[in-house]
């Protein structure tokens, strides 16, 4: 039944969106109305009433999480409607070995009800509540379930509040800045092969991200290498070309496969690049600003065969004189003739107290909501970036569609 009504529920959400009208709602004048006076707040604003066209630059980040329940249908459809032209699904795998959207195998906990139902016995941390100065904990993997029990979850706003004392307080944990108005409905959980359903006739590109097991590998016989190829063989399966998949990981040896093992698909694959928190006490995390400690450098990735690299926000920025400007990242990468891709715009919160961890390179310049735009202009005019992941793609699609960016 479950099946029965995930196809019904697909089937009716493609249907409104046939004419691929695109609408970005207030936010991205709301932001605008923020921005100082200058070229930049003229040149948006001029745009005001002009239709916003989709654009590859703008990325859907697990759909339109900063109000919807990210990896749900109705996520994506929203993304879709804000003209975001590239759609990713984080890719994990069940008990089954079946590919199904979560952004962690393990994060079913925060991200589903699963503690609310009987398949609570299968997470491998039961619930625990708080106590004193003990946090609550749970952990759930997908790879503790068929994909029939899968099926049966509801997915929720990815969230948990970890000073609980009861499953239903814990569940109940999203932050003020987004919502649960759009989780009252029954999101619909999705498998990544309903994800590539969803989108291949309307228009749109992939990039679906291999997520690193929280099991041993191989895990029920399925290698590392069988996980990176079944990704592959679902497009192909679909009949979606590779020039519209973008596969990303943050684990290179996973790019190095697709590259050697197909060609086609691995052209365009993305290395997340999380060596900022590498723990290697001979070489150490990078330091943006330091090119002897890009290891490997950004011409040995291009040597491999790498053509995109995808940092967060600030890897590619940095402070000068109160603006914001590329970092010898951003100057090294152009230098390989590397691709950047972006990670994560609206994911922050608010701006008014420095943007947090996303905009920790340029804290000390960053008071305002428009900040958010004073960085998108940056990234796309100063460090050449090809796209922007977002938590909400209707600024990204508004600000490509006036700059005319593909």
């Amino acid at each position: 039944m479950r099946c029965m009504i995930s196809a019904l529920a697909l089937a009716a959400m493609a249907a409104p969106v046939l004419a691929d009208t695109v609408t970005v709602g207030p936010r991205p004048a709301f932001l605008i109305d923020l921005l100082e006076d200058g070229a930049l707040k003229d040149q948006l604003a001029a745009c005001a009433d002009q239709p916003v066209r989709r654009t590859d630059f703008s990325i859907a980040h697990r759909g339109a999480p900063l109000m919807f329940p990210e990896h749900t249908a109705e996520a994506y459809m929203a993304a879709h409607r804000m003209g975001a032209g590239i759609q990713e699904c984080d890719v994990t795998f069940t008990e089954d070995l079946e590919l199904v959207c979560r952004h962690a195998q393990n994060d079913l906990h925060t991200t589903t009800n699963i503690l609310a139902t009987e398949l609570a016995s299968t997470c491998v941390t039961p619930f625990t509540p708080a106590s004193g100065d003990t946090q609550a904990a749970a952990e759930c993997r997908t790879s503790e379930l068929t994909l029939a029990e899968f099926r049966t979850l509801t997915p929720k706003m990815d969230a948990a509040n970890t000073a609980a004392t009861t499953v239903e307080d814990y569940l109940d944990g999203t932050a003020p800045f987004r919502t649960d108005l759009y989780s009252a409905e029954t999101p619909t959980i999705l498998t990544h092969a309903e994800f590539v359903e969803m989108f291949k006739d309307l228009g749109v590109k992939f990039t679906p991200e291999l997520k690193s097991a929280s099991v041993d590998m191989p895990f029920n016989g399925f290698s590392q290498e069988d996980y990176a190829q079944k990704l592959v063989d679902e497009y192909k399966a679909a009949g979606v070309p590779a020039s519209d998949v973008f596969l990303q990981s943050f684990d290179l040896s996973d790019v190095i496969y697709w590259i050697e093992n197909e060609p086609e698909f691995g052209a365009q694959a993305v290395y997340l690049d999380d060596r900022y928190e590498a723990s290697d006490e001979d070489e150490g995390p990078i330091d943006p600003m330091d090119a002897s400690t890009f290891k490997p450098t950004m011409q040995e990735l291009a040597d491999m065969g790498v053509n995109y690299i995808a940092p967060p926000l600030w890897m590619m920025v940095t402070a000068r004189d109160g603006e914001i400007v590329p970092s010898v990242y951003t100057e090294e990468a152009q230098a390989a003739g590397l691709n950047l891709v972006a990670w994560t715009l609206e994911r922050s919160g608010p701006l008014t107290t420095g943007g947090g961890w996303y905009y920790q390179s340029i804290n000390d310049i960053t008071d305002s909501e428009a900040d958010a735009l004073n960085l998108l202009h940056v990234l796309a005019q100063d460090v050449g970036v090809v796209g922007v992941f977002s938590d909400w793609p209707a600024t990204v699609s508004y600000y490509a569609s006036c700059m005319g960016l593909d």
